[in-house]
């Protein structure tokens, strides 16, 4: 079969299994929900009547509370990292490049590690709600903040430099881990706990009001990103060809850089880094249809939230009644991959 058929055909596969992994991970837990009894109490919220006295009122509060909210945040964070991945792989025309690449993680990283540590002194005379949200307004600050840098120092009067901005990322990766890194050599024992397990990633905090937040801000981006898919594959043809083919590039890069910065920074803020799925998943999609951003980018989309909901569900079954950070599920996934890859590169080479 031609790619030209597999994409489509992607698409509506991704699109069928996305709702299916929505009812497995609403289901699966401490608690097991039948399929049946999920489809009915959602049905019910929508509107469509199909009460049924069998179903406990525990189970319609584990779904309605706990599981649903986590799940949609999972979808949503997961399709944003995972586009986010894709536009920045296209932009720099690498396909090792990943969201951190421009340093928003780490930014984020630090921004948070400020609000777990110096956030009693910071917000000591803040509203309550602005003090429980503190640890995402400062993890989304930050980085915003270090792309903001990033960009700047990559800008010139001859336009954005492509290569600058990644070594400046470089920098700003390594400024950032020192400042970790003095936040943790001064952060009491419950701070360096509350620390090393955000850096880790979770979706356990998710509430209706995260979700309401995260799809408000990250539903528009990854739509706006996915409408990119002509410019970016003229993109990958260079600047000039780019240009020749009435493409602003200088305005592209800014609103890519933007928009990415503005995916991740929300999905860091509201889950703690979790890697390799900006990374890992625009491959799986481009070694099954191609580079062709117009199937890629709503591709990675879909695919993202089912890695992130599949990743979610072994973090909170494998060492049940524990629960294992998000981040450490995504890297055993990811790595054996991105070293396969790596593999199969040096192969080819030799």
């Amino acid at each position: 079969m031609s790619r030209n058929h597999q994409g489509p055909l992607l698409l509506t596969g991704l699109a069928i299994l996305l709702p299916v992994m929505v009812i497995v991970s609403i289901g699966v837990g401490p608690v097991p929900i039948p399929a049946g009894d999920i489809l009915t109490i959602l049905f019910d919220r929508l509107g469509f009547s199909f009460s049924d006295s069998s179903i406990s009122s525990q189970s319609a509060l584990i779904i309605e509370s706990i599981r649903l909210p986590r799940t949609l945040l999972g979808l949503i964070v997961g399709g944003s990292l995972a586009v986010a991945g894709a536009s920045m792989q296209g932009l720099f025309r690498n396909p090792l490049a990943d969201p951190s690449i421009i340093g928003v993680s780490s930014g984020s990283a630090l921004g948070a590690g400020i609000a777990i540590v110096l956030g009693g002194l910071l917000f000591a005379d803040a509203p309550a709600l602005l003090q429980s949200y503190s640890i995402s307004i400062l993890a989304f600050a930050g980085g915003v903040l270090t792309t903001w840098l990033v960009y700047k120092i990559g800008t010139s009067d001859h336009g954005t430099s492509v290569a600058t901005m990644l070594l400046a990322g470089v920098a700003i990766n390594a400024l950032a881990g020192a400042g970790m890194g003095m936040l943790n050599y001064v952060a009491d024992d419950t701070m360096l706990r509350n620390l090393t397990f955000w850096q880790m990633g979770s979706l356990g905090g998710a509430t209706w009001d995260l979700v309401t937040i995260c799809a408000t801000l990250l539903i528009p981006v990854m739509l706006i990103l996915g409408r990119y898919g002509l410019v970016l594959n003229a993109l990958l043809l260079g600047e000039s060809e780019a240009r020749h083919l009435g493409i602003d590039v200088q305005k592209v890069k800014l609103k890519l850089i933007f928009l990415t910065a503005l995916a991740v920074g929300v999905s860091v803020s509201v889950s703690g880094i979790i890697g390799f799925v900006g990374l890992v998943v625009p491959h799986l999609i481009r070694l099954a249809v191609g580079p062709d951003h117009r199937i890629l980018l709503p591709a990675s989309a879909m695919l993202g939230g089912v890695l992130l909901l599949a990743a979610d569900m072994i973090s909170r079954t494998i060492v049940a009644p524990a629960e294992l950070p998000i981040g450490i599920v995504t890297a055993l996934m990811g790595a054996p991959f991105f070293l396969s890859l790596l593999w199969q590169q040096r192969k080819r080479i030799t």
